[in-house]
Parts: C-alpha cells; sequence; structure tokens
C-alpha cells in the first residue's frame, strides 16, 4: 500500500520557513520545487531570485499554482517542495478576478471549497505516488485582525486551508526566528 508523505512547514513572513524546507531536502537531487508565485513586480522578483540562489541547482522548477496533481503524476521526482500554499491559496481567491469585497459569505465559503479540493488532490496524489511532500505556508492567525474587509476575508480562507491540510498532514513544523520547532 501506497501512503507518501506530507509534511507541513508554516511559520510568519521572514521566519526561516522556506529556508528550513529546503534544508529538509538539501541532500536530495530528486527534487520538484513547485514556485507557486507569480511575479508582479520587483519586490516579488528578487525573492524569486533568492530562492532560486539557494537551492539546489539540480532540482527540477515547476511554475503554476493549478493542477499540481498533474506535475506530480508527470514527475519523476520521488520528493517535492511547495511554496508556498498562502501565495497559491491568493491566486486561487484572485483567479476570476471578483470583487472579494462584494462577494456573499456563501461565496466565500465555496471559494474556500475550491482551494481545500486543490490541496486535496494534490495530497492524494501525493499518497497514491507513493511520494515526500514539503509544503511551506504562512501563519497568517497570529497578528493584528485586518482593518479592511478583504484582509480579513484572506486571513480566515488561509487559515482554514491551513488546518485543512494540517489535518491530514504527517509532520507539522513551527519555524519562529529562523528556528523550527516540530509540533506534529
Amino acid at each position: 500500500m501506497n501512503s507518501g508523505k506530507v509534511v507541513l512547514v508554516t511559520g510568519g513572513s521572514r521566519s526561516g520557513k522556506s529556508s528550513f524546507a529546503e534544508e529538509l531536502l538539501k541532500d536530495k537531487d530528486d527534487v520538484l520545487y513547485i514556485a507557486t508565485s507569480i511575479v508582479t513586480d520587483e519586490e516579488m522578483e528578487d525573492r524569486v531570485k533568492k530562492h532560486r540562489e539557494r537551492r539546489n541547482s539540480s532540482w527540477e522548477t515547476y511554475e503554476g499554482y493549478l493542477n499540481l496533481d498533474k506535475a506530480i503524476e508527470n514527475s519523476d521526482k520521488k520528493y517535492i517542495l511547495l511554496d508556498c500554499i498562502t501565495i497559491m491559496t491568493t491566486n486561487i481567491m484572485f483567479k476570476d478576478e471578483k470583487d472579494l469585497e462584494k462577494v456573499s459569505m456563501e461565496e466565500i465559503d465555496k471559494i474556500t471549497g475550491n482551494i481545500k479540493k486543490e490541496f486535496d488532490k494534490l495530497i492524494a496524489k501525493v499518497r497514491e505516488e507513493d511520494k515526500t511532500i514539503i509544503m511551506v505556508t504562512n501563519e497568517v492567525g497570529l497578528g493584528l485582525v485586518p482593518s479592511y474587509k478583504i484582509g480579513r476575508i484572506f486571513r480566515d480562507i488561509a487559515g482554514f486551508v491551513n488546518q485543512h491540510i494540517g489535518k491530514k498532514a504527517d509532520e507539522i513544523y513551527l519555524v519562529c526566528c529562523g528556528q523550527p520547532m516540530k509540533i506534529k
């Protein structure tokens, strides 16, 4: 029976979570790196550049945020590093260019459900193919409550998605001040 392995790495902005996730795979050449970001400005371009420079040059990179189960199915790599859940969630939230300030709570629930389904497909494929995935996410619930509606919607959806994945994860690490703590 195949089971695969799901590892979730969470932490605040610039906490060292991506570096820690990469460190977990530093001795592996058999890695598919899934980059979920869309470069929209100079700051994001700089972040992507630094990530590329830091990681193992033998790793295969896939850039995208939808139907990642297919990317895993089409890759012969044993290990996957997905960076990051939060950006993937944001991309899915805004892909239909809806005005989230004006959508109903039912529509928010539907968006949340669709995002969870994307991750369910991804995790199912990892388990089916007996691969290991390390998924990086931002811990968004420890700060102030955003003063604007769209910020609160994002924070809530990201929190629900993290909980959903956390329940399915075999291991969870919280990174704070560059120091990882295993919590599951």
